[in-house]
């Protein structure tokens, strides 16, 4: 993700590795007549990863989609990861892949394990998808390994983070560490990741003992940021005239009563909490826990592992129900935002996932549960101070990039939770008429001008909005018949 420190050098960004177009004024780029619709993908012999799987997919949906610059859109965002931003290698003799976030030479756990989903229902009939997830699933446990707070790393696991705004941060810096801000979706991303792709392939082959042990890891780390026994170690500050690029109270947070919930320091938009206890980045963890729990019966036998994962998704999902719980004004619950155990609560939402409104997208509740339908509403209205309404298109935002700053990640959430066929065709409309004339996705574009508009290689937008559109062509055909 982008931190805030780093806009001014990131408005303007040539987009060729993104896919040959030309950069215009900072924020802005402007493609040829949008009527030829020509693919701004790499050329092939260029292109970091080559797929039949995915070259197949692209056709079979592109055959369903009516609307021709719809069309285009899918054909250059769906496969931009592989096409730009994997990296294939060896390490310890065995297949590693580093997956960076487009524009940035760094690897985020939450990013890399969010960029190559839409990918994995194919890897079961494809030998080379299965040796870049089973690289991933060993990177990422190495990631782990080397640090369960960190949240980006390098491609050297030995190396000194080269990203400017990380040189002075005060904290416990370690090697192959590029940014260290606890979050704790960074670890429920890779179990999600490696949970669906084993559920979709059946292939044990990077579950090995270092999976293991950075699983184990993971619980230890969560359980250790319930702080019943005290803070822990972990500690971040950084020197910025940002505020929410530091943490507060030396590094330890704001405080927040031991209740069960997980405490993080940060956001998934890599902003500071301003109460430590994160709800949706609480209720991802009840999902993965639960996850890691059905991979270690079937895979490993580990019965004991599996029930302390799911005796601590217990309690957390217990607590939230306690603590993490709002009135709206019909006087109907809703899920707050952040907490901190002591009553305090914050309502908004941000549209980095985990978020209130990618909740049903996650698994932790239904889409048609009313208190997921009640939250979703409000996140999606005047009661959250970051959702913007403009002449270009509506949708949510975010500390990270400012006031009237629409991310389409949210536009996509809206389309993904949502059963109503016009609000999913008002979503498509935004989102093909929002990207500026670059055929791809943006981090943010202002609520009346998208030619304004911040990171223009984000390669996790356009993963999601390419499994969107996928999902549309498996479950509502008709709905992109005419967008």
């Amino acid at each position: 993700m982008m931190n805030p420190s780093r806009r001014s050098m990131l408005k303007m960004m040539a987009l060729a590795s993104a896919g040959g177009l030309v950069a215009g004024r900072a924020g802005a780029v402007f493609a040829a007549p949008a009527a030829r619709f020509a693919s701004h993908r790499p050329p092939p012999g260029k292109r970091k990863f080559a797929s039949a799987a995915v070259e197949q997919e692209i056709a079979r949906v592109k055959a369903l989609i009516g609307d021709p610059e719809l069309a285009w859109l899918f054909e250059n965002c769906y496969p931009n990861t592989l096409d730009t931003t994997v990296q294939l290698g060896t390490l310890h003799g065995k297949p590693d892949t580093f997956v960076v976030t487009g524009d940035i030479d760094a690897m985020w756990l939450r990013d890399s394990s969010a960029q190559v989903w839409p990918y994995v229902p194919l890897a079961v009939k494809d030998a080379g998808l299965r040796r870049l997830f089973q690289g991933l699933i060993r990177r990422q446990a190495l990631c782990i390994s080397i640090d369960p707070y960190a949240n980006a790393f390098l491609p050297d696991p030995r190396g000194k983070t080269t990203l400017d705004w990380a040189q002075h941060d005060l904290t416990d810096m370690k090697p192959g560490v590029a940014e260290r801000k606890w979050e704790i979706d960074s670890l429920c991303w890779p179990v999600r990741m490696a949970h669906g792709y084993w559920k979709a392939t059946g292939d044990r082959t990077p579950f090995d003992d270092d999976w293991r042990a950075a699983m184990r890891t993971v619980l230890a780390t969560f359980r250790e940021q319930q702080r019943k026994h005290g803070p822990g170690p972990y500690h971040f500050q950084r020197s910025s005239p940002v505020p929410t690029d530091t943490v507060p109270l030396g590094g330890y947070g704001n405080p927040a009563r031991p209740v069960g919930l997980i405490h993080s320091m940060f956001r998934p938009s890599d902003d500071a909490c301003i109460y430590p206890l994160f709800v949706p980045g609480n209720a991802f963890a009840v999902v993965s826990l639960r996850q890691l729990a059905e991979m270690s019966r079937a895979l490993h036998g580990d019965r004991a592992f599996a029930d302390d994962c799911e005796a601590l998704a217990g309690e957390v999902e217990t607590a939230l129900g306690k603590y993490a719980l709002l009135r709206d004004e019909a006087g109907h619950d809703a899920w707050a935002y952040e907490v901190d155990g002591y009553g305090n609560q914050l309502f908004m939402d941000d549209a980095n996932v985990p978020s209130l409104s990618s909740l049903a997208y996650l698994g932790f509740c239904r889409q048609d549960d009313a208190r997921y339908r009640r939250t979703r509403a409000l996140a999606w209205s005047a009661r959250n101070p970051y959702f913007f309404r403009g002449t270009a298109a509506e949708g949510i935002g975010g500390p990270h990039e400012g006031l009237r700053m629409i991310w389409p990640m949210s536009i996509m959430m809206r389309a993904f939770t949502s059963d109503d066929a016009g609000e999913i065709r008002q979503c498509l409309h935004w989102l093909k008429t929002t990207h500026a004339g670059t055929g791809f996705m943006h981090e943010a574009f202002d609520q009346d001008d998208p030619a304004h508009f911040t990171r223009a290689w984000f390669a996790w937008a356009n993963s999601l909005f390419g499994e969107l559109v996928v999902h549309l062509a498996d479950h509502r055909p008709e709905l992109l018949q005419r967008a």
